[in-house]
């Protein structure tokens, strides 16, 4: 008889083991309601209709297949594995067998995969592609990063002002970019795309830092030769403080990590954001300089959105090579691995944080004029 309850008692202890390591540290018996400022930390079923139509966006060569299923691996264990949200994965060429096959594996959610319209990754008729490779050359003698890499300038041109076009997002509300070897180290027990949308949140980010200037060189010119034209592009002139500590002639370079997003696609959608890139794109700044998709996105989040439109996700703990976002408080440690120590916000490369944590949640009155308008 002793015998056969300690079977018994082992098999339970069995079964309810496997129950906790499928639902997380909820009860095994039944999962709880706890709520993350009003959403639940419900659980949505593979191929079910979610509350949002959002999916992860990933921008992925073959050859990152190690790094990507990594970045799946993390993402999967500490929020996917209950959410179910699907992947959309892109490329400039056609996705192995192995890579399709392999992906799909690390996940029950749905995965589909896409190409890249040749139009969206390749020099425009207007880039003059000698001094392109000139410029490049340059760049490279001053050491700036990815001086000469071609492929690096497509991918922001794409995602400054293409990804949100492609076939494949044309359902989507939201969207999540994620990159290979990333890692994500706190569970997160709720639903970032629906806390977004019952809270009209349109960007969210974990890092806001500042570009390096020799990417950059006429960015800022070419941005406000364009609210010259338009002024209606800026919305929020208190984002201005942010991005300017000149009252607008001088860009500092805070921009959102666009590593790590979560946004609304209705912002890139807009005829604003549109016009605005592609005003950008005819100045040819994406091929003759370095101009980053983060100070691209940056300065349209901070001037089109209100500050409430715009989220930290202090809560999500995020490492891209070098920097960290690790939430401080002690209840948030129970959740996470990473180290508080090593948080970028308290870096001053990084300081972009609490400089736009600290503009005025009203937005300010009136219009804002940069020294290009009064040219």
């Amino acid at each position: 008889m002793a015998r056969g309850f300690l079977v018994l008692n082992l098999l339970v202890g069995l079964l309810l083991g496997l129950l906790y390591y499928e639902h997380g540290p909820q009860t095994a018996a039944k999962k709880s309601t706890e709520l993350v400022d009003g959403v639940e930390a419900a659980a949505y079923e593979p191929g079910a209709a979610k509350p949002t139509r959002a999916a992860f966006v990933v921008l992925v060569r073959n050859s990152d297949l190690r790094g990507m299923k990594q970045a799946m691996r993390q993402i999967e264990d500490r929020f996917n594995r209950r959410f179910n949200y699907p992947y959309v994965f892109l490329n400039d060429v056609p996705f192995t067998d192995e890579f399709m096959v392999e992906t799909r594996a690390m996940t029950r959610a749905n995965v589909s995969f896409g190409t890249i319209p040749h139009e969206h990754w390749s020099y425009p008729a207007w880039i003059n592609q000698t001094y392109a490779q000139e410029c490049r050359q340059r760049m490279h003698e001053q050491k700036v990063f990815y001086a000469l890499s071609e492929s690096y300038r497509h991918m922001c041109r794409f995602y400054s002002g293409f990804f949100f076009r492609h076939p494949l997002l044309q359902d989507l509300d939201y969207y999540w970019r994620i990159e290979p070897d990333v890692e994500y180290t706190c569970d997160i027990n709720y639903d970032p795309f629906l806390f977004m949308q019952r809270r009209g949140i349109k960007y969210g980010y974990t890092i806001a830092l500042h570009e390096y200037p020799e990417t950059i060189p006429t960015l800022w010119t070419t941005v406000k030769n364009h609210i010259a034209k338009h002024p209606e592009f800026v919305r929020h002139p208190a984002g201005m403080r942010w991005l300017s500590a000149t009252g607008g002639d001088t860009y500092n370079g805070c921009h959102f990590w666009s590593n790590f997003e979560i946004g609304s696609l209705e912002l890139f959608r807009s005829p604003e954001y549109q016009a605005y890139f592609e005003h950008l794109d005819r100045a040819g700044g994406f091929f003759y300089e370095r101009w980053g998709d983060a100070p691209v996105h940056a300065i349209a989040a901070a001037l089109m959105l209100q500050k409430h439109e715009v989220h930290w996700f202090q809560d999500i703990g995020y490492y891209h090579n070098p920097w960290h976002n690790c939430p401080q408080d002690a209840q948030s440690r129970l959740r996470c691995h990473c180290d508080p120590a090593k948080n970028a916000a308290s870096h001053y490369w990084a300081s972009c944080t609490h400089e736009w944590l600290d503009l005025p949640n009203a937005n300010t009155t009136g219009s804002f004029h940069t020294s290009a308008a009064h040219a």
